[in-house]
């Protein structure tokens, strides 16, 4: 049964439903892509300091040295230009310079009680969002005034349910304990962002995090699944051959070869001996090479990624790809230059903090259809938060948070059911209300 507490949120929540349907049609209006949340950082960081929260974010929030996959300083530029004009605030803009655009809202309400975390995925993806008519967003006038990146994946409505449950905790300051750290992150696709933010010291402190999703195996509102697990490790990667370009007919000894470089590190790389452990992946995405029919191949890139059921079949694949991608540069005598795109790491639901996911789901009553555990098969760097606070001797968990969509993840057709949010805030809010209360775990 709910306590009385639990009723005062879901009361909360249902009020803010009006605005939380207009503030997720703003932010999917205007999305930003990895390490460009420009605006949307800004919006978060402006709401949060309106409800109290100590506010983090830049070099405060991010450890520069460990973005991955960071854009170009034009890109950041034009992107921070972008936002201003877009009704971000300027002085915001200016901490998140070189796209540090992570942010850290924390209230603390007192001495006495454990530190709590939520993790709310802000950046959108680079797609082009469709026009076709019977598409909600585009005839009610909320789709993507942004060249080639729209919100097909629900991060907006994270971003909003983040919001929400901010403004429902601190509605509740009185009755809490403790400490709530909300982590907007950006980058999380291509698994880019949450190590920044690990590596910069974010969750040392945390007892328990909790991520959520719309979707994905939960397709259907009013349905949750509380215990996620099978979270794939993963690294992704690029790898620039660089040779000498020649006559192909009058002169090919002068050259060398890229191209074939390239080629056999891709035949090899596949070649990698499965990990007898457990699942162990490795896929080469794109190569592309040369220059011309008559030239010898000066120059080639590969764009890979490998994956493992934890993160120590990871790292396996991953130095035999390195090994690999060396092995051929000097095979054929060209240089190779690495760089690692995006991460993930390995990592299962603590048992202990699901089943209380499970224990709130069912005693809301809110639910139709309450899973126990489902399995992800993919990879999604919130792993990186809760390998870091359970190694500390903490406890993490992820849920999904079921959304009737209009189309899969990713696809230009993409839309949710926006009543989600409202369950999304009532189930994290809850969940983090009761772990502050110091009465239910």
């Amino acid at each position: 049964m709910r306590n009385t507490a639990d009723e005062k949120i879901l009361e909360l929540a249902d009020k803010m439903q009006k605005d939380m349907v207009k503030m997720r049609r703003d932010i999917h209006r205007h999305p930003e892509t990895g390490w460009t949340e420009f605006r949307t950082a800004s919006l978060v960081a402006e709401k949060l300091t309106e409800l109290g929260y100590d506010v983090r974010t830049g070099s405060e929030a991010i450890n520069e040295d460990y973005m991955m996959g960071r854009p170009s300083e034009n890109v950041l530029a034009e992107a921070a230009k972008r936002a201003v004009a877009q009704g971000a605030a300027a002085e915001w803009v200016k901490k998140m310079k070189g796209g540090m655009t992570g942010v850290i809202g924390t209230m603390v309400f007192s001495q006495d009680g454990p530190t709590v975390a939520l993790r709310f995925d802000m950046d959108a993806n680079d797609v082009l969002e469709t026009t076709e008519e019977g598409h909600r967003p585009y005839e009610e006038g909320f789709s993507s005034v942004n060249d080639k990146a729209m919100h097909a994946c629900g991060h907006d409505g994270h971003t909003t349910v983040g919001l929400a449950v901010a403004a429902i905790l601190a509605a509740l300051r009185a009755d809490l304990n403790g400490k709530i750290k909300l982590i907007f992150q950006p980058a999380e696709e291509g698994v880019r962002g949450a190590k920044a933010m690990v590596e910069n010291g974010d969750v040392d402190d945390v007892d328990y995090v909790l991520g959520a999703h719309f979707g994905f195996k939960m397709k259907k509102t009013g349905s949750i699944a509380c215990n996620v697990k099978g979270f794939l490790a993963t690294s992704k990667y690029d790898a620039q051959f660089t040779g000498m370009p020649a006559h192909a007919g009058a002169a090919p000894e002068e050259g060398r070869n890229a191209l074939l470089a390239a080629a056999c590190a891709a035949l090899n790389l596949h070649a990698i001996s499965r990990h007898s452990a457990g699942a162990s992946r490795i896929n080469v995405g794109t190569l592309n090479a040369g220059s011309g029919r008559n030239v010898i191949g000066d120059k080639a890139l590969i764009q890979f990624e490998t994956r493992g059921a934890n993160s120590e079949i990871n790292n396996y694949m991953e130095n035999g790809a390195l090994r690999i991608l060396k092995a051929a540069a000097d095979m054929y005598d060209v240089k190779v230059d690495i760089k690692k795109m995006g991460g993930a790491a390995g990592a299962d639901n603590s048992q202990n903090l699901a089943q209380y996911i499970k224990n709130k789901a069912d005693s809301l009553g809110i639910f139709d259809n309450v899973v126990t555990d489902c399995a992800f098969g993919a990879s999604e760097d919130f792993s990186y938060f809760m390998e870091k606070v359970q190694k500390n001797g903490g406890e993490g968990a992820y849920m999904m948070v079921g959304a009737d969509l209009a189309a899969g993840h990713h696809d230009s057709h993409f839309d949710f059911d926006e009543k989600a949010l409202g369950y999304s805030a009532k189930i994290l809010a809850v969940c983090a209300a009761g772990l502050l209360q110091k009465k239910d775990l």
